[in-house]
C-alpha cells in the first residue's frame, strides 16, 4: 500500500500533571511535572518515535498549554495538520499519581472531545492504513459522533480499524451507554487493546479470561488483545486461537503511565510491518518494558532493531 499516513490517531490530546513522588497518592503529592498527554496522542508520538508516519486527530485550547502541546507535537514529527483549537474552551488537563501500579487520577475535561468531522475529511482517511481511537475519546460528544461516522466511512476504505479500551468510569458514567458505543465501534472489526483493569472498571466486576474474550469477539472484534501487567499478556485471535506471552521482567519500573500505549504502539507497528501475533506481542511488550524504565515519553535514543530481535 503506497500510502502516506501509517497511523491516523483520532482521541484526546492533554496535559498529564504526574506528581513528582512515587507511590503517593493525589491528596499528599506536592509537586507535578508537565507532559504531554493522552492515549491517542501517546501513540502517535511513538509511532512517529519508531519510523512511521503518523497524524493526530484532536483539539486543544487556544491557550499557552494549546501552544505547549503543537510545539511538542512538532518536535517529535508528529502531523498536526489535522488538530483544531477551541475558541471557547481551554485545553484538557489531568492530574496522575506516579505509580508502580495502576496510577490515580483526576480529569478537567474540556477542549479534548471538540473533535468536528471536518477534521476527517475522505482525502486524510484514504491515505491512512491504520485508524485508530480509544474509549476516553467516545465518552463524549461531538467526538463521538465523529469517530462513529469516520470509522464506517474508514472500514469502506478498506483501513484496519484499532481501539484501546480504556474504559474508566470517571471519564465515563454511564456504562451502558459505553457498551453500546463500544458495540458499534466493534462491529467493524478493529484490533482490539484492553487491560484487567479497564475489563473490571467497565464490566463493575471480575470477569474471566474466557468471558471477556467471547463478548468482544461476539461484538465483532477478531483479535483480542488482553495485558494483565506482571502476568503478561493473553491474545484470542478467531484464526489463531490463544496466544499467550510472560511479562518482562524489570528491576526497576519507574512510571506506569503510558506504558499500555508504547505496548499498543509496538503491536501495530509490527502488524504494519506484517509480523506474526507472536511476534507483534513480543515488540509490543518489548517497547513497553521501555517505557516502564523512563518517566515520560520514550527515550531519544531508541534503537527499533533492539525490539526485532
Amino acid at each position: 500500500m503506497n500510502k502516506s499516513i501509517d497511523i491516523l490517531s483520532i482521541g484526546e490530546v492533554l496535559i498529564d500533571f504526574i506528581g513528582h513522588e512515587v507511590n503517593t497518592s493525589i491528596n499528599r503529592t506536592k509537586d507535578y511535572h508537565r507532559f504531554l498527554g493522552g492515549s491517542p496522542t501517546n501513540v502517535a508520538v511513538n509511532a512517529s518515535r519508531l519510523g512511521l508516519k503518523s497524524v493526530l486527530v484532536a483539539s486543544c485550547g487556544q491557550d499557552g498549554l494549546g501552544d505547549y502541546i503543537i510545539r511538542k507535537l512538532k518536535s517529535n514529527g508528529v502531523n498536526t495538520a489535522q488538530i483544531g483549537k477551541s475558541e471557547h474552551l481551554p485545553t484538557s488537563v489531568i492530574f496522575v499519581s506516579k505509580s508502580t501500579e495502576t496510577p490515580d487520577f483526576i480529569p478537567y475535561r474540556q477542549a479534548d472531545c471538540e473533535i468536528n468531522e471536518e477534521q476527517l475529511p475522505d482525502a486524510v482517511l484514504a491515505e491512512a492504513k491504520i485508524f485508530h481511537t480509544t474509549c476516553f475519546a467516545l465518552s463524549k460528544n461531538p467526538a463521538r459522533t465523529t469517530i462513529l461516522n469516520r470509522a464506517k466511512k474508514a472500514k469502506e476504505l478498506g483501513l484496519q480499524l484499532s481501539i484501546d479500551l480504556n474504559f474508566s468510569e470517571r471519564i465515563w458514567p454511564n456504562r451502558e451507554e459505553a457498551k453500546q458505543v463500544i458495540k458499534e465501534y466493534l462491529s467493524y472489526d478493529p484490533l482490539v487493546k484492553l487491560s484487567e483493569d479497564d475489563c473490571y472498571r467497565l464490566f463493575a466486576e471480575v470477569k474471566s479470561e474466557e468471558f471477556i474474550f467471547d463478548y468482544f469477539h461476539a461484538l465483532g472484534a477478531s483479535t483480542i488483545c488482553l495485558t494483565k501487567g506482571k502476568n503478561g499478556v493473553v491474545v484470542s485471535d478467531v484464526k489463531e486461537g490463544l496466544l499467550f506471552q510472560k511479562a518482562i521482567p524489570l528491576e526497576e519500573i519507574k512510571d506506569t503511565t503510558g506504558a499500555g500505549d508504547a505496548f499498543w504502539t509496538g503491536f501495530l507497528y509490527a502488524q504494519l510491518h506484517e509480523y506474526d501475533l507472536n511476534t507483534s506481542i513480543t515488540i509490543a511488550q518489548k517497547l513497553a518494558a521501555i517505557k516502564l524504565q523512563n518517566i515520560g515519553k520514550l527515550p531519544d535514543n531508541l534503537d527499533i532493531s533492539q525490539l526485532l530481535h
